[in-house]
């Protein structure tokens, strides 16, 4: 089996509401779908959400690094042989939404030669996990509303809330989440480097007095003596996220001291690189959960692949929810959340469709 195409389709889907945090807003889904076939016919996707505020990324430079530098290194390329492409593409800096969907679309592929799901091929730790919803800055009233939306419609009981504004506000917002939804639910936060370490360290105590579990991404992790103060104070794990998107990355962070958990997110890593980065974090004690880059219905499809596929990251809350923001998508099937759980697809490779009618609709480049 050959790779014979590889195409990069800018895609154009509007959201329901805007989705705000401490680097950015975002108001619709401008994604790339990346579709690779091979000459017996078999067709692998992959997402690639572009977030410039983060990694530097947009759609317009996914889809050239794709065409121009990544399909000349895959036309012709068995797609079982995942190592080699990696080192092939790895020769290329950066780019790392561009480089996941890859990934993806290629165990998208392998899966459906070998007639196996994706998450078995991973090692089939679990046939469904629990979900988690991330909240995105609001006030108060809307935050609370947009979780006790996901929860009376889909059960879910385990959020990430957006915080790393002003201090008096967030917490604010967490007390009213905390009354709302009960002290059995899971809260954790996410500054997206939003405050300086100072009040990272206040925030850390005071979100703790309401039982909040977890803060990512405090501060900007170029300071990296006041996330270690940070670490060294907070009396919940310190959690890297944007700060840790390579597999070096990540040892640098658990060695320097400045993580003491990481989101692993498909969007950045595929599943070759985020199985290693577990792999990692597994043998070194670390706790590993799946974030979310504000994806689309194919990447929650794959962010729960590897949730099931993994026995470490299947123990924890799979942040697949934000494909709910969009007023659509190009995915024949929606995701389905039920009980606050979600399953993984049966079908071979990743299980999804995609829905011609709905592409020609948003793609963005006709």
């Amino acid at each position: 089996m050959k790779i014979t195409s590889v195409e990069a389709i800018p895609l154009a889907v509007p959201y329901r509401r805007p989705f705000a945090f401490a680097s950015g807003t975002v108001t619709a889904a401008d994604h790339v779908l990346v579709r690779i076939t091979t000459d017996d016919g078999l067709v692998g996707v992959g997402e690639a959400p572009p977030r410039p505020y983060t990694y530097g990324e947009t759609a317009a430079s996914i889809v050239a690094v794709v065409h121009d530098l990544f399909a000349p290194v895959l036309v012709g390329a068995d797609p079982f042989a995942r190592e080699r492409i990696r080192a092939a593409l790895g020769r290329t800096v950066a780019n790392n939404a561009a480089k996941g969907a890859v990934d993806i679309a290629l165990w998208d592929l392998v899966g459906q030669a070998c007639g196996q799901p994706v998450h078995v091929l991973l090692g089939h730790a679990a046939d469904e996990v629990r979900v988690a919803h991330m909240i995105g800055l609001g006030t108060p009233g809307e935050m609370v509303a947009d979780a006790a939306e996901v929860r009376d419609e889909h059960g879910v009981e385990a959020f990430k809330v957006k915080v790393g504004r002003d201090l008096g506000v967030d917490l604010a917002a967490v007390r009213a989440l905390r009354t709302e939804l009960g002290d059995h639910v899971e809260l954790y936060a996410d500054a997206n480097r939003g405050w300086d370490a100072d009040t990272a360290i206040v925030a850390a105590r005071r979100l703790a007095d309401h039982g909040v579990t977890m803060l990512e991404e405090p501060n900007d992790a170029a300071d990296v003596l006041g996330r270690r103060r940070i670490v060294a104070a907070s009396p919940i794990p310190v959690v890297g996220d944007e700060s840790t998107i390579t597999l070096g990355g990540v040892a640098r962070s658990l060695l320097d001291g400045d993580s003491e958990a990481i989101s692993v997110k498909v969007a950045r890593t595929g599943f070759t690189d985020s199985a290693k980065i577990v792999g990692l974090c597994e043998g070194l004690g670390i706790t590993t959960m799946i974030g979310n880059q504000i994806d689309g219905m194919l990447n929650s499809v794959a962010s729960t692949a590897l949730g099931c596929g993994l026995a470490a990251l299947a123990r924890h809350p799979v942040e697949v929810t934000n494909f709910l923001l969009m007023a659509d998508d190009v995915l024949a099937e929606p995701p389905v959340i039920t009980d606050g759980r979600i399953a993984a697809r049966q079908a071979p490779g990743l299980g999804a469709t995609i829905d011609p009618d709905k592409l020609a609709h948003y793609r963005a480049d006709q």
